[in-house]
């Protein structure tokens, strides 16, 4: 046991049953060193001080990642475990082996900078920040460059509803080619439930009840304890189901804890892996262009694909280029609020909406009553009620007053029923 200055900074250096132990004590006071030393004595015998040599600081942060993600598998879901994962795919190539108390203030600036200047979003790039917070709390180092490092500002996005015409256009463009049939009964189940992209994909035939005509959303599949909810199927749902019921039957993938999306590779399904993804479909089936000269159908390019044709295309777009899967979401949510649903049904649907969502739906509602009113400016037999208050007076009868054993009820107080007695 030993006690020692670095730069006028009193260190110790001590083993507890064999362990090292070496670390500053942040104080240039010599007796107020030997009292810290005594404290972390005490708490290195009680198996609460971590080593020198396992310092988790002191790891490359590589190594750090893998021991942050193998600890929050006791307190994230399975889901927001690979969402971690993911959001370390970044940090883990810009930092690689720097040990984590080596990465300073400067270098989360500059990396800040190298994504923003590879095209990620400024959300993004703040949840992988969140992520690298929360290693470096666990280093105890992230004191020493919070206020250095404040949160990017953000484009929230409320979401796209989409124009009849271009709901009318994605639901025909689907039924064009039989490649796109997944994505095609995915935004009809999104389309007509309010479920997310995730919420889909993890529904498994167990979830359907065919007799009640609804579907259950199972708390392993969506974002929030809110999104756990029963939801009850239309007629174009319950369709969609159908067909995916009679493709699973085809391919013996019908069993209750198989999906209804099943994962596919090599051309063979996997019903019990659900698909994870259909983004390629997506694109290509929101971005699909039509030419305006011969009709022809196809992806964008400069001229059209038609030999004979050669029209130029670069000033046709698709109505739905960039539209997210969500924002089917945000349609089906948009027209219950058109529909004068309550917030309370919208929620019990949709399960969880933000604050700022409803206020956004309230909006919805008053614009689809301000169109109603606006229809009843344009009558020309109008009501005249300039005389409605020189009606005569009419006498109003009396309140009917129950009694039980004898007393009022639905008065404030026995008096009253005696004046009208007197009256």
């Amino acid at each position: 046991m030993s006690l020692f200055k670095r730069n006028r900074t009193w260190w110790t250096d001590f083993s507890v049953n064999g362990v090292r132990y070496r670390q500053s004590l942040n104080t240039t006071d010599w007796r107020q060193a030997q009292s810290d030393e005594k404290k972390l004595i005490v708490d290195a015998s009680m198996g609460k001080l971590a080593p020198a040599s396992k310092k988790f600081a002191r790891l490359a942060f590589i190594e750090a990642a893998d021991r942050y993600l193998e600890n929050r598998k006791l307190e994230l879901s399975e889901q927001s475990l690979k969402k971690e994962r993911q959001l370390l795919v970044g940090l883990r190539r810009f930092f690689a082996a720097t040990a984590v108390m080596r990465i300073g203030a400067e270098d989360l600036i500059t990396y800040r900078q190298t994504r923003a200047a590879q095209g990620v979003s400024s959300t993004s790039i703040n949840m992988e920040i969140g992520v690298l917070r929360r290693i470096f709390k666990r280093a105890q180092r992230w004191h020493l460059v919070a206020d250095d490092i404040r949160p990017l500002k953000e484009k929230h996005q409320m979401g796209r509803a989409l124009l009849a015409r271009e709901k009318e256009r994605l639901l025909k463009m689907a039924q064009s080619r039989p490649e796109w049939f997944n994505v095609r009964l995915a935004q009809t189940l999104a389309l007509n439930t309010t479920m997310r992209g995730c919420e889909i994909k993890g529904l498994r035939w167990k979830d359907i009840d065919f007799m009640e005509r609804t579907l259950i959303i199972r708390r392993n599949t969506t974002k929030t304890d809110a999104g756990e909810r029963v939801i009850p199927l239309n007629a174009s749902a319950m369709a969609a189901i159908m067909e995916l019921y009679r493709r699973s039957q085809d391919q013996s993938g019908a069993e209750p804890d198989h999906y209804l999306f099943p994962g596919c590779e090599n051309s063979k399904f996997d019903p019990t892996r659900p698909q994870t993804s259909w983004r390629t479909a997506w694109r290509r089936m929101t971005r699909a262009i039509q030419c305006p000269m011969c009709g022809l159908q196809q992806d964008p390019h400069n001229i059209c694909q038609n030999e004979r044709c050669r029209t130029d295309l670069r000033e046709v777009k698709s109505p739905t280029a960039g539209l997210r899967f969500h924002d089917l979401r945000h349609h089906a949510v948009t027209e219950l609020a058109e529909s004068q649903a309550s917030d309370q049904t919208i929620m019990a649907i949709a399960g969880h909406v933000s604050t700022k969502m409803l206020a956004h739906y309230s909006h919805v509602r008053i614009e689809a009553k301000r169109k109603a009113l606006d229809a009843l400016s344009s009558t020309t037999n109008g009501y005249g009620t300039n005389s409605d208050t020189k009606a005569e007076l009419t006498a109003m009868p009396y309140p009917q007053i129950i009694e039980i054993n004898g007393r009022p009820v639905g008065t404030r107080t026995p008096d009253l029923v005696r004046v009208k007695d007197a009256l």
